[in-house]
């Protein structure tokens, strides 16, 4: 069986498991364009861009200026919620040292997605080609998502002592289960008639799993990974909580045992950006892997009426 027939195969699993039946020639496309548009020019996507963004501006901008006008009229006390300017005065005064807990926070946040990832994946590999696996792996799986973190947080520090390991681990825990879910919902998903096709032409395992399982799973796996990159934040910031002397997390708790709002407002500020960035980024990364799939194209209508 040749590379291009299965990757062919592939992207066509992909397309089917969300009832795209794939590209066809349309009247009107240059020829040899296998039936797709053209790809789109800089300032086209600049356009596309720019029109993706104003609508969530525009949403935010009401709500900073819902925030000015209750902060400013004290409806509510400025010591529990600051005005807009308070916080940045606050973010700007303090930027250096507001900076390294973001790094620090970061590193651990990123080094625990990786981990997740690639132990959720090699979870949803065993659980999905395994029977025995599977029934083995999974309630443990689900033990371990149903703990509370913040419970075993403090294990883990007399455990691993209070350096990064603590924060990390915790990072995986909770961005694990997504990974694993998606991950095997996703394998588990391939045509069985493409993995016969498959077998008849002679691909191996690897070459089945290469080919076709696995672009068939990227779309839920995608799914997965952009889920567990936000939570991945929770777990740094969680572990941070407990025996830590930097981060976001440890700014948090001197900020609240001080009663100062606007630090409180800022570092939560710094929080959802590290979570915003990171999701943008694995939103770009599934852009990229993954352009055929019908979730991917603009114009897609999601509803059949």
């Amino acid at each position: 069986m040749t590379e291009n027939a299965l990757d062919t195969a592939g992207r066509r699993a992909g397309s089917s498991a969300t009832g795209d039946v794939g590209p066809s020639p349309v009247a009107g496309l240059p020829p040899g364009s296998g039936g797709r548009p053209p790809r789109p020019t800089l300032g086209r996507r600049a356009v596309t861009f720019a029109d993706s963004l104003w609508r969530p501006a525009l949403v935010l901008a009401a709500f900073v200026a819902a925030w000015w006008f209750v902060a400013a009229r004290e409806y509510v006390p400025n010591y529990l919620v600051p005005t807009p300017g308070q916080v940045w005065e606050t973010m700007t005064g303090q930027w250096s040292e507001l900076a390294r807990h973001t790094v620090v926070t970061l590193y651990e946040t990123v080094l625990g997605f990786v981990l997740a990832a690639a132990l959720g994946l090699a979870t949803a590999v065993a659980i999905a080609y395994s029977r025995t696996l599977d029934k083995a792996l999974y309630p443990i799986v689900l033990f371990a998502q149903v703990i509370p973190k913040i419970a075993i947080a403090p294990l883990l520090v007399v455990w691993f002592g209070l350096g990064l390991t603590p924060k990390i681990i915790l990072a995986v825990l909770i961005a694990f289960f997504p990974v694993v879910i998606s991950g095997v919902a996703g394998l588990r998903s391939t045509d069985p008639e493409l993995l016969d096709l498959a077998a008849t032409m002679g691909a191996g395992p690897w070459r089945t799993f290469r080919k076709i399982r696995f672009p068939n799973a990227l779309p839920h796996l995608m799914a997965g990974l952009k889920v567990a990159v936000t939570l991945a934040v929770v777990g740094a910031v969680v572990g941070e909580f407990v025996g830590a002397s930097e981060g976001l997390g440890y700014v948090l708790l001197l900020a609240n045992g001080n009663l100062d709002a606007p630090l409180l407002f800022a570092d939560l500020i710094l929080m959802s950006a590290i979570g915003i960035v990171l999701f943008v980024l694995v939103e770009i990364a599934e852009a990229l892997l993954i352009p055929w799939h019908a979730s991917r194209r603009a114009g897609v209508s999601l509803t059949t009426s």
